[in-house]
């Protein structure tokens, strides 16, 4: 398995025994003895190329699987098994990637250096499984699933604006006075079209008129800091504006429930060290970051 990787990598068999050590004869030996006790053909063969068959691409696929788990399973009989290595692949929406993420992402590297990581950061909802994907942030009620669940955190919807728009125009003391404001909305998530408000013991539902809607939570709150209107945001996103004194979270007191985050990964039987790691390292660095944290009173 380990030769026919090499050669599909170099696509060549001269390559493939500069890449492991052996010679030329021997790979090519190898390679025929495998596709004999295979009965197909892996590699197809001209004078001046050498491409893998449907079937060599497929057995690729399974070699690199099954040799992972095998220097795994090695590893772990070696007492060694928090050593992580290999590709890992996660996703998060686009700002939480960029605010939260991706500072993760480059620490845990540098803790562990055999790793590499494909960060797919984007405002849909990825399928873990059908998209190959490790490791997903996901914000929201999760519908019942065979993923592995650690739940890291809460966020709330708020509405906010600069505080000099908040002078100029006045501060609302009930949601419906947002449909007489001016407003700034992002299309980029389907939790912010609708602002949900929580009056007494009931559930209202407004939908404000935005003159300015953006393609971006990012764009969106920029308007609001240059004092162009109100918008409806992520507590996180606008965690650290609001510390500043740049955004100002109004209505606060009608807000709904939070909204929880979770690390969701492939589990069920061995979990790779390299998801195990990341998960543990990551679900610890949530867990102490008060912004994703539930405020408490007193």
């Amino acid at each position: 398995m380990k030769v026919l990787l090499a050669v599909a990598e170099a696509e060549s068999f001269a390559g493939a025994a500069k890449l492991i050590g052996i010679s030329p004869p021997s790979v090519t030996r190898v390679i025929a003895g495998l596709e004999t006790r295979l009965g197909t053909l892996l590699l197809a063969r001209s004078t001046r190329s050498l491409r893998l068959t449907e079937a060599g691409r497929r057995y690729v696929d399974d070699c690199k699987r099954i040799l992972l788990e095998l220097e795994e399973a090695e590893e772990l009989a070696a007492g060694s098994s928090n050593r992580a290595r290999g590709d890992l692949a996660v996703t998060a929406s686009v700002m939480f990637g960029e605010l939260y993420l991706i500072p993760l992402v480059t620490a845990y590297l540098q803790q562990h250096p055999q790793v590499t990581i494909n960060a797919l950061l984007v405002d849909r909802l990825v399928n873990v499984v059908e998209e190959g994907m490790d490791v997903a942030i996901r914000i929201g009620q999760l519908p019942d699933t065979s993923l592995q669940v650690v739940k890291v955190g809460q966020i709330r919807p708020v509405v906010c604006a600069a505080p000099s728009f908040l002078n100029r125009i006045g501060r609302p003391t009930e949601p419906k006075e947002v449909l007489r404001m001016p407003v700034v909305m992002s299309s980029a998530s389907n939790l912010l079209t609708n602002w949900h408000f929580k009056v007494g013991k009931s559930a209202v539902t407004l939908h404000p008129h935005a003159r300015l809607v953006v393609s971006s939570n990012q764009a969106a709150i920029n308007a609001a800091r240059m004092g162009w209107g109100l918008t409806r945001v992520l507590s996180y996103q606008v965690a650290e504006l609001v510390a500043k004194g740049e955004l100002e979270i109004v209505l606060d007191e009608f807000e709904t429930s939070a909204l929880p985050v979770h690390i969701v990964y492939q589990g069920g039987g061995r979990v790779p060290a390299k998801v195990r790691t990341f998960v543990d390292y990551c679900a610890s660095q949530f867990l102490a970051d008060p912004t994703l944290q539930p405020v408490t009173q007193g």
